[in-house]
């Protein structure tokens, strides 16, 4: 045994001496220990080394009481002090950089005010149609089938299906079945008409859904075909109350009576389904004679489950459920949760793929980027006010004040700016929410809520916290004789650390600003293609409206004196809208059909004649319907989509059946886009059926609108009186099939614009501060005879260097990105080289007039006084 280790053995445990140390007050520690230690001496001869341990542990457990332990209240007080000290520093630096603190204030606030607006429009997107108290066993059938070209999937079914399932599928505890008229029609008492969105629903539709029935009982409203739910603005609309009007009589389309059999709360913002009243789904059976066929679908089917159902069971039961309905049908039906459709209603190829879930993303991941930008704005000025502070961080240090300190007072700096930056931004939410509201077409509103508080706290912290990182390590690492040396060569180290550090925060917020610039000009070029596209028909200057009254009664009379109406080139109906209307339908047969494939169905359009001379939808081969001929109830039109997925090589003259129906084939149109240019033309054909179209269609003379409207509208209110004329622009339908790329347009125009912004303030700071650091050898280069000029370029070269880099990093992840947002739409335009290079060249440009003003500002600097300055 080694005489260090004998003894080490015959010493009182380490542990029992540290915890002594640490909490006996210092002035009584040595002698304690002392008087401990000679105990420990004697006990080791008389009782032996562990007991004599023992009895150290003992002894010291001993003393911990009041008498010995440390005071520890001044240290709270310290604390105190300290904080408030911070705080007075930080006040301080503050107003002695007033420049830097209004660059860092701008910014911040601007990137929270950002950040606070799109949360609460994230918030509200993820949070429809969430309200349902069964959302959980809450789902919407949906149509699949497999053709030539994939998998196809559809949202809409037969009629039959909800009151089929019922009965079949003990699983399910309701089934309902609805068809939305979101257009509108006629609701009136006496002489008061207002028009509303109508909703046909099964019986149990007030037991799937949680829409508030506040007067009328769930299981009773619409049990009686002919009542009706109103809601409680419609109500105020038509009765000025929503007191007592249970079971007086409303009149639908003015001709038939109808009795308020309940009263809803009107249906909250972030609810997909939006309507005013709701009809009994078995009115509608009595509309659309063809809701009755299973090939005919018509209807959205949604149904709730029991608490008890297993999902994938159900999910089992229900996929081969179309095969015993329809003939030769290999169709399956999927069951998705319905609060699901909202962000995730896109398919592709049979399988859920993004939707509106993907701008939830895009704009989450903007307002990390813009809050990011804004710490880095302050993170740089801080570090290169750094050399300013040297000397305070120095003398801290050698009175002792430790790195933790420093780091915590860096910290608070940066979260007092952060909370002041808070303030600015609630002010900006509370001014701009009515504009961003406009914008995003929803009704948001600053309601200081948990969630919300908790996440702006979160928010605030966070950004405090990253912002004031990087200083407060850097800077409090820092070695304490090279700052009180001030500007030596043993800070250069540091220093180029520190610019380096800079440069790539300067880069990487520039690289997200020319991500951003990129995106908006892709985006605004898809925008503008899809708004200017050829679509096969002309949907400028043709309006529509509802076929009500007199107008259904003798549809042919009226469009044939609406065609001699000035203004008007030419007039027609169709069932449904040819921009967004649904009604598929499927061919039971037609020449060479193959028994094993399994075709989606068919868009149809019951039309009458003129329709497609209206919409001048251009003929591929043989003829529109005409009057000339006789029979024209039994002939078919196709548009060539459809033509090419049945595979007829000559199809004119032959014969399809839909169910027991044979029409003949008599023309082909050119494809046409009836759907958004997210997806490809679908099959679809046109029927001469006048007794089922809904929409009268007029062509109006280009140049004449006014004239030709104010002449429509006399001659509607002469023919059809008691009804008003309302009507929709074609063009302005189309438009909305784009609402939601519109709204990603404006709004990525204006957070790149606040992006932008920051990142130039930034810039300027750093300008700035670059031209104060090297004004000296701005005045030896003058005074050496350097041009203006020279020294403008000299200063300009880092920033530009720089930004030419951020560029570099940015264009090909900016590629990527666009081209997987493109990906989305079947049509899209294609990705030039400009809008790269414009993306790169708008970000020089920025920086260089930002840098500009400093530049030359210090380039146009008295060298006599500069020199005489330093």
């Amino acid at each position: 045994m080694s005489k260090r280790n004998s003894y080490t053995k015959k010493m009182p445990p380490k542990l029992a001496i540290r915890f002594l140390r640490w909490y006996c007050r210092p002035e009584l520690v040595d002698e304690v220990e002392g008087d401990l230690y000679e105990l420990f001496q004697r006990r080791i001869e008389t009782e032996g080394l562990q007991r004599a341990r023992l009895r150290y542990w003992l002894n010291v457990l001993m003393f911990f009481h009041p008498d010995y332990i440390k005071k520890r209240k001044s240290y709270h007080t310290n604390h105190t002090a300290m904080l408030r000290h911070n705080f007075l520093i930080a006040f301080r630096n503050f107003q002695r950089h007033r420049s830097t603190f209004f660059i860092n204030l701008v910014g911040l606030s601007s990137g929270l005010a950002c950040a606070l607006l799109i949360f609460m429009w994230v918030n509200d997107e993820i949070g429809v149609d969430k309200f349902h108290e069964k959302d959980a066993q809450l789902f919407q059938l949906l149509e699949q089938g497999k053709n030539s070209e994939g998998v196809w999937v559809g949202e809409y079914t037969s009629g039959l299906m909800a009151e089929t399932l019922a009965e079949e599928v003990p699983e399910v505890e309701y089934a309902v079945a609805t068809r939305l008229r979101e257009k509108g029609v006629i609701l009136s008492i006496d002489d008061r008409y207002v028009r509303a969105a109508a909703l046909f629903a099964s019986e149990d539709f007030f037991n799937t859904f949680s829409f508030d029935l506040m007067q009328g009982n769930r299981d009773q409203v619409l049990a009686d075909k002919n009542s009706v739910v109103i809601s409680e603005r419609l109500a105020i609309n038509l009765f000025n109350t929503t007191e007592n009007i249970v079971g007086k009589t409303v009149n639908f389309q003015d001709d038939q009576p109808f009795q308020v059999a309940g009263v809803f709360a009107d249906v909250p913002a972030n609810s997909s389904l939006q309507f005013d009243f709701v009809l009994s789904f078995e009115k509608f059976k009595e509309i659309e004679p063809n809701t009755l066929d299973w090939n005919f679908n018509t209807t959205k089917v949604y149904t709730v489950l029991q608490e008890t159902a297993s999902v994938q069971e159900f999910r089992s039961k229900i996929a081969g459920f179309l095969k015993d309905k329809r003939n030769n049908s290999n169709s399956t039906l999927l069951a998705r949760p319905f609060s699901d459709g909202y962000l995730y209603g896109n398919y592709e190829n049979g399988k859920q793929i993004r939707g509106r879930i993907e701008y939830v993303r895009l704009f989450s991941i903007i307002a990390v980027f813009i809050l990011l930008i804004a710490c880095i704005n302050f993170m740089n000025l801080a570090t290169a006010k750094a050399s300013r502070r040297l000397k305070e961080i120095g003398v801290k240090k050698a009175i002792g004040a430790k790195r933790k300190t420093l780091i915590f007072q860096y910290l608070s700096e940066s979260l007092l700016m952060a909370s002041a930056s808070l303030l600015i931004a609630i002010l900006l939410v509370l001014l701009f929410l009515p504009q961003f509201n406009e914008i995003t077409g929803k009704q948001l509103s600053l309601n200081l809520d948990v969630a919300l508080v908790g996440t702006i706290v979160g928010i605030v912290l966070s950004t405090g916290l990253i912002a004031g990182s990087y200083p407060a390590f850097y800077l409090s690492g820092l070695d304490s004789v090279t700052m009180m040396r001030g500007h030596t060569l043993g800070t250069l180290r540091n220093a180029a650390k520190g610019q380096w550090a800079r440069r790539g925060l300067v880069i990487f917020q520039f690289a997200l600003s020319v991500l951003l610039i990129v995106s908006v000009v892709v985006v605004y070029q898809q925008i503008d293609f899809v708004q200017t596209k050829n679509l096969g028909y002309e949907k400028d200057n043709v309006l529509y409206f509802d076929i009500e009254g007199r107008v259904g009664e003798q549809l042919e009379t009226f469009l044939s004196e609406l065609r001699s109406v000035p203004g008007v080139m030419n007039a027609a109906s169709i069932g449904q809208s040819i921009v967004d209307g649904s009604n598929s339908f499927s061919i039971d047969d037609w020449p060479g059909k193959p028994e094993d494939v399994n075709f989606p169905s068919f868009e149809m359009r019951p039309v009458t004649y003129d329709l497609l001379e209206t919409l001048g939808v251009e003929m591929a081969t043989g003829r529109v319907f005409s009057s000339e001929f006789s029979s024209e109830g039994s002939k078919i039109i196709f548009n060539q989509a459809a033509i090419n997925m049945m595979g007829l090589s000559d199809p004119i003259g032959e014969v399809i059946r839909i169910g027991q129906t044979e029409l003949e084939i008599i023309g082909i149109t050119k494809n046409f886009h009836f759907r958004s240019l997210h997806e490809e033309v679908s099959p679809l054909f046109f029927v001469l059926r006048p007794s089922w179209t809904h929409q009268v269609v007029a062509k109006i003379e280009a140049g004449r609108e006014r004239e030709a409207i104010d002449r429509l509208q006399e001659f509607y209110q002469a023919y059809n009186p008691r009804y008003s004329f309302s009507y929709q622009f074609l063009d302005e339908d189309y438009q909305a099939l784009y609402a939601a790329e519109q709204r990603v347009s404006n709004l990525s125009k204006y957070f790149a614009g606040i992006a932008i912004i920051i990142s130039c303030l930034g810039l300027f700071g750093l300008a700035t501060f670059t031209a104060e650091r090297r004004l000296k050898e701005i005045g030896i280069r003058k005074a050496l005879g350097a041009s203006n000029f020279r020294i403008v370029r000299l200063l300009s070269a880092e920033f530009t260097q720089m930004v030419l880099i951020a560029i570099l990093i940015a264009l090909p992840i900016s590629y990527f990105i666009v081209q997987q947002w493109l990906n989305d739409f079947a049509f899209s335009i294609d990705l030039r080289w400009w809008y790269f290079a414009g993306a790169g060249l708008i970000a020089l440009l920025t920086a260089w007039f930002t840098v500009g003003f400093q530049t030359i500002k210090a380039a146009r600097v008295n060298p006599v006084q500069c020199l005489k300055n330093e």
